[in-house]
């Protein structure tokens, strides 16, 4: 039995199976020993090796001296008076992530975050007002599953957890490598389980990356679009300027194809009054997706304090909903959800040092233009 020479131990959140099966080789090469350790892990949710009654003793010593089960630090915990939950953790990095659970019925999506802060600046987010402090690992993607998993065990009235989205904090196509790693956790049986239809990765439009996916991973893809003509989507998400619009749906007809059986993607569409929630806009959403296999998601503008957008009214919202929907488009409105502990889609913060400036910049330009 080998004893693995490493200054710094893994973490047992870090580890895909195949990277179990890699690690373990190291100190016995039976590849079902990686199973048998995920299932101690993710199926019983043990807190010690020395828990792991069907390993040697040998094993658990060497496994003790090479791993520990770190997760990112809890910091507070707040309810919506709709039920929506909302995390405040602590990153390996020191700097703080926000997760969201959405309970709606049988459903509990978690919507998790990738990065401190936002590499992008879509103008209508406030994360991208925050700027940037870099990437999580994948113990920190995957670390907030479980510590929002282990509370779902202690308040059954929510039920299980069904569906997880990377619609939180950050670009997760900026963080391939961690994100591909932890949506094989969540979809691998002897971890989370999760079905490959409910991991949604959800993307700016990072087009290499969507291409990357095509030999990577099967989760389903979302993508915030927000506009249907380049001049709009130049300004809304800047991101466009580099991979514009053209070039976006051919990277998601790619991914469509990747795939075995016959899925969909999902285009999230932010309505902003007098920006994009206007008759022609709709029109032009109609023509740009009419023979794309896609589903539409509106999401009413949330306002945030950096932000002159408005969001518009709920007549106008609905005008443009059927517009989309008397003409074929698969078009879903969706319900503001977590408003009152800032926890709704585009309002999330955390807290950490901002490497960019982006968010004195911001705050500096705001206050001038109050003082005019």
């Amino acid at each position: 039995m080998k004893t693995l020479s490493t200054d710094r131990k893994t973490n047992w959140y870090s580890l895909t199976r195949e990277g179990w099966q890699q690690f373990l080789s190291e100190i016995d090469n039976r590849s079902f020993r990686a199973q048998q350790v995920m299932k101690w892990i993710y199926h019983e949710r043990v807190a010690s090796i020395e828990l792991m009654s069907n390993l040697s003793k040998n094993f658990r010593s060497a496994l003790a001296s090479s791993t520990e089960n770190t997760l990112p630090k809890l910091i507070h915990t707040n309810t919506s008076r709709d039920g929506t939950v909302k995390w405040i953790v602590e990153t390996e990095s020191g700097g703080a992530v926000e997760c969201v659970l959405i309970p709606d019925g049988r459903r509990n999506t978690l919507c998790i975050s990738s990065q401190l802060g936002c590499s992008l600046d879509c103008i209508f987010c406030a994360t991208g007002k925050q700027g940037f402090a870099g990437n999580l690992s994948v113990a920190d993607i995957v670390g907030q599953v479980v510590i929002v998993t282990d509370w779902l065990r202690l308040n059954s009235n929510y039920g299980e957890l069904t569906n997880i989205v990377f619609m939180g904090m950050g670009e997760p196509l900026m963080n391939f490598a961690a994100t591909m790693d932890a949506c094989d956790i969540f979809m691998d049986d002897l971890a989370f389980g999760i079905s490959k239809r409910r991991v949604t990765i959800s993307t700016a439009g990072v087009v290499p990356r969507i291409l990357d996916m095509c030999r990577r991973t099967e989760a389903s893809l979302a993508v915030s679009l927000h506009a249907a003509n380049d001049e709009v989507r130049n300004y809304l998400v800047p991101l466009n300027k580099k991979y514009p619009i053209a070039m976006l749906m051919d990277a998601c007809r790619e991914y469509l194809s990747s795939l075995h059986d016959r899925r969909i993607v999902t285009f999230e569409y932010t309505l902003i009054e007098d920006v994009n929630d206007g008759d022609q806009a709709a029109k032009e959403l109609v023509q740009l997706l009419r023979d794309f296999r896609c589903k539409v998601n509106l999401i009413p503008f949330n306002p945030f304090p950096l932000s002159t957008f408005r969001r518009p009214t709920e007549n106008k919202i609905l005008r443009f909903y059927k517009q989309l929907r008397d003409e074929g488009i698969m078009v879903t409105n969706r319900t503001t959800r977590g408003e009152d502990i800032d926890a709704a889609c585009g309002q999330l913060i955390g807290d950490f040092q901002d490497k960019t400036r982006r968010r004195a910049r911001y705050r500096s330009a705001q206050s001038e233009a109050s003082i005019v």
